[in-house]
């Protein structure tokens, strides 16, 4: 039978873990670089380029390009055409097959958005460490733009390639309602910088949406994106609590994606959706997809759940008092309770298959 001990790794296993970590680390933020600094889409747009061509083309120093270029040739990320020159002739160029991974903001297989979120966690980091000192919470705004943005953007690709088309596909009654006269309406709570919104706006041309969210900055770029993709003049982003009273009964659909886990009160909130919805009106929640209870060692999906609860999900949803402190793990049993105490009668999961989200559609 196998002992806890036996279950661990040794001493250099760790080591090993760990310097490989460091390594991933220091990729990751080589990315956030590359994509900030607009090195990627500078080498696909332009082709090959030598360190003061990249350097020209994106309006920064040629020393550091000249840095980051060879540091990302060596991690495996960029191909040199000719390491042996002299550093200032050598070419480097970005693999074809890298760039929907680095550059195209719709690709399913896009990974610099992770980049932006992992910068967006340690930059609070001291009022994090207080945090965990006094049981305090890191309010969402304190992250910055890394993390509004790289959220936005890790979850952008779902959205457009999924959400319509395989999401609410999955409730034929609601599929229905969507396309149908009169103009259904449609909230979106926590939208974020509104790419869901977006996203049910075009996948159903006759809706109405209007997007919740309580951080002024998501909200004003959110208008922003949907004044860019064309659907302003039927998707609205509000800055106000979506539990007002003059907004019952109002909707065909309600729906939040991954922010119920965020909230300090889960149950008012999913308590508004239910009024939103009214009694002929749909509620649909997607969150984490994480383990029935709690196994350690876990495997990748609940590691990476439990590394964003203690960086982001946990602090940000205990900064608003009394908070039940739910974190990014928050399994389905959780969800239900929640649902429970919101009003709803009954939980299904709905048949989505996703590696990293559940979907629940709530009956009142």
């Amino acid at each position: 039978m196998a002992t806890p001990d036996s279950l661990m790794g040794s001493p250099d296993d760790l080591v090993e873990r760990l310097f490989a970590a460091t390594l991933g680390a220091m990729d990751l933020f080589s990315v956030y670089l590359g994509d900030r600094l607009g090195y990627y889409r500078a080498l696909a747009e332009g082709g090959a380029a030598t360190s003061a061509e990249l350097a020209q083309r994106t309006g920064t120093a040629e020393r550091y390009a000249r840095e980051w270029l060879e540091q990302q040739a060596t991690t495996s990320i960029l191909r040199c055409e000719n390491p042996e020159a002299e550093m200032s002739v050598r070419r480097f160029q970005l693999p074809v097959a890298y760039e929907a991974v680095l550059i195209d903001p719709d690709s399913l297989t896009a990974m610099a958005p992770s980049a932006l979120v992992f910068a967006g966690c340690v930059k609070p980091l001291p009022q994090l460490l207080e945090a965990f000192r006094t049981g305090a919470g890191v309010p969402y705004e304190d992250y910055g733009a890394d993390m509004h943005e790289g959220i936005a953007a890790f979850n952008r690709p779902g959205f457009v390639h999924l959400l319509t088309q395989v999401w609410l596909s999955a409730m034929p009654d609601v599929h229905a309602r969507l396309q149908a006269d009169p103009p259904a309406r449609v909230a979106d709570i926590g939208m974020g910088l509104g790419w869901s919104s977006i996203a049910i706006a075009k996948g159903y041309p006759n809706l109405q949406v209007d997007g919740y969210d309580l951080d002024e900055a998501s909200v004003a770029a959110a208008r922003a994106n949907a004044e860019a993709a064309g659907v302003d003049d039927r998707v609205t982003f509000h800055c106000r609590d979506a539990g007002d009273s003059d907004l019952v009964g109002l909707y065909d659909l309600a729906l939040a994606f991954e922010c119920i886990h965020d909230m300090s009160n889960p149950v008012a909130v999913l308590g508004s959706m239910r009024r939103l919805a009214g009694d002929s009106g749909a509620v649909l929640v997607a969150d984490e997809k994480v383990a029935d209870r709690f196994t350690a060692p876990g495997d990748e999906v609940e590691r990476f759940m439990y590394g964003f609860s203690i960086l982001h999900c946990l602090p940000v949803g205990m900064a608003d008092k009394p908070s039940v402190g739910t974190g990014t793990v928050i399994r389905e049993s959780t969800m239900r309770r929640y649902a429970v105490e919101a009003g709803f009668h009954e939980t299904e999961v709905l048949p989505i298959e996703h590696d990293f989200l559940r979907f629940y559609r709530l009956h009142s």
